[in-house]
């Protein structure tokens, strides 16, 4: 019987040479390419690693408008609502013509569970401050907040236009909150809610519920005797009497009725220009906010879940 490679070139050549004449090259040639260019060939589940990583501005080319970075105090020990606004917050994106940063900010951790379960929010999130202080809402956790940031971001020249301040029991209201920061100054600016007993126009404090600085004057509070010498008090009101002592804070916008306490529970309570819902100190307060704002209607049908 003859062998099967019969033509002149490969007579006498074991039957299967000519293809392994063509493959071996060919498999040389794709493994130098994978390993030349391993990017191309990321999974898609390694995308949603460090989901804070990747900023909104980052997916549209453009640059952005502003960019923001949102501090929620919060303590340690709060893994239940932390782990509720990062759901509702991440539902809200993208954000258009912003860089947002939503970061959770609490003192130093005193307990082996707050290291080992905060730890593994840090590996998955990435989105957490731990202050060098001991716990405490009104004794200068917010000014360790603001005097520490340009310190942590040192050789990053101007990081954020906006540093926010607001608690982890407020909603926020993406679409009307960045929009009322566009074509806003970036420099001695301050914005929130004005007491609404006080001068509307120029408010002497933004309330806790949320306010903005813009960067210049958090470099000031980080470097500035004013806020260094009286640091402990009620937040709000200190971060106001700060900039008023030294003349900052001129650009102020008052948000006024836009953000407001939680009132009830009909339609009436809520302001369809809300920018932020504060007060929501438990979980039927939560479920009845996000309701009226919708925040779950593009949920599909499944024959997985019933609800």
């Amino acid at each position: 019987m003859k062998g099967c490679c019969q033509t002149k070139a490969f007579a006498g050549a074991p039957c299967g040479t000519p293809v392994l004449i063509v493959i071996l090259p060919l498999t040389l040639l794709c493994t130098l390419f994978l390993f030349s260019s391993p990017n191309h060939f990321q999974f898609s589940f390694f995308s949603n690693c460090q989901p804070n990583e990747v900023s909104d501005a980052s997916l549209d080319k453009s640059e952005p408008d502003f960019r923001l970075l949102i501090g929620i105090l919060t303590i340690p020990n709060s893994y239940k609502q932390r782990h509720l606004l990062r759901m509702i917050y991440d539902l809200q994106r993208p954000f258009p013509r912003a860089q947002v940063d939503v970061r959770f900010v609490f003192c130093n951790l005193t307990t082996d569970e707050q290291r080992e379960f905060i730890a593994l929010e840090i590996l998955a999130h990435n989105d957490i401050i731990i202050l060098n202080c001991k716990e405490n809402m009104n004794e200068g956790k917010t000014y360790k907040y603001f005097s520490s940031l340009p310190q942590m971001f040192e050789g990053d020249d101007k990081p954020y236009d906006y540093v926010m301040k607001t608690d982890d029991d407020t909603y926020l209201h993406f679409h009307n909150f960045l929009e009322s920061l566009r074509g806003k100054p970036k420099e001695d600016m301050y914005w929130g809610s004005g007491m609404p007993m006080l001068d509307q126009d120029f408010p002497p404090f933004m309330v806790g519920t949320g306010y903005i600085l813009s960067w210049d004057l958090i470099e000031w509070i980080a470097t500035s005797d004013i806020p260094r010498n009286d640091p402990a008090g009620p937040e709000d009101i200190y971060t106001g009497m700060w900039l008023d002592k030294a003349g900052k804070g001129l650009n102020r916008y008052n948000m006024g009725p836009r953000v407001y306490n939680f009132n009830g529970t009909e339609a009436k309570d809520f302001l369809p220009e809300t920018i932020a819902v504060h007060s929501l100190k438990n979980d039927f307060m939560w479920a009845t906010t996000l309701k009226h704002f919708n925040a779950t209607a593009t949920i599909k049908p499944s024959i997985l879940y019933h609800i």
